[in-house]
């Protein structure tokens, strides 16, 4: 028996719109936000997906995101569970300021670190390690057996708690994780062996 795994990222949020660290700040989604995140659901109706579970953060971008999915494959009132252990990194210090505000106030290489880099932390935040820290032990506990059971499984999230998953589903280094973009809306479907291991997986993009 094998499971399907659903990770999406979030719509378009304000913040991203306008260029701002987010981490833990819960900004709602923009009118294109909203658009990006029906638009997975539809993806997700066309390949005839129901879910049997739904998981997300404790953040309304992802919140909304995952019922604007619900919605669009006829499931609005499936279980839903939120927890923070799902949150987007906490970007600490950085959190609400402009990228390119950042990048003047701590030069480009210093903000690229705090960025692109697995195990440095911005000052009062979290790295993409200590995310991966919460993040993972959740999927094990709390997601994983449901997927084992043979079940559909959607998780709402944002671009760091899901690079996290990915690393462990995908086998990547800190080095390749860092790497991986996620665009916000976009479906990527794992479907899992009965040992958890990846039997396939495909971005649905465009």
């Amino acid at each position: 028996m094998s499971g399907t795994l659903v990770l999406v990222r979030h719509g378009q949020s304000e913040w991203n719109l306008k260029n701002l660290f987010t981490g833990w700040r819960d900004v709602d989604l923009t009118e294109q936000g909203h658009g990006e995140a029906r638009a997975a659901g539809q993806k997700l109706k066309e390949r005839g997906l129901k879910f049997d579970i739904a998981f997300t953060s404790d953040l309304q971008r992802a919140q909304k995101t995952c019922q604007h999915i619900l919605d669009a494959v006829g499931q609005s009132d499936l279980k839903t569970i939120r927890n923070l252990a799902l949150n987007e990194r906490d970007y600490g210090d950085l959190s609400g300021l402009n990228k390119d505000d950042a990048r003047q106030k701590w030069g480009e290489d210093q903000v690229h670190v705090w960025r692109r880099s697995y195990d440095v932390p911005p000052p009062g935040g979290e790295s993409l390690k200590d995310t991966g820290a919460r993040v993972w032990p959740y999927y094990l506990h709390d997601m994983q057996p449901h997927v084992l059971r043979g079940e559909t499984v959607l998780v709402a999230a944002h671009g760091n708690s899901l690079r996290a998953l990915i690393m462990a589903l995908d086998g990547l280094s800190g080095e390749e994780v860092v790497k991986v973009e996620l665009g916000t809306g976009v479906p990527i479907v794992y479907r899992l062996n009965a040992d958890s291991t990846v039997a396939s997986k495909e971005i649905l993009e465009g």
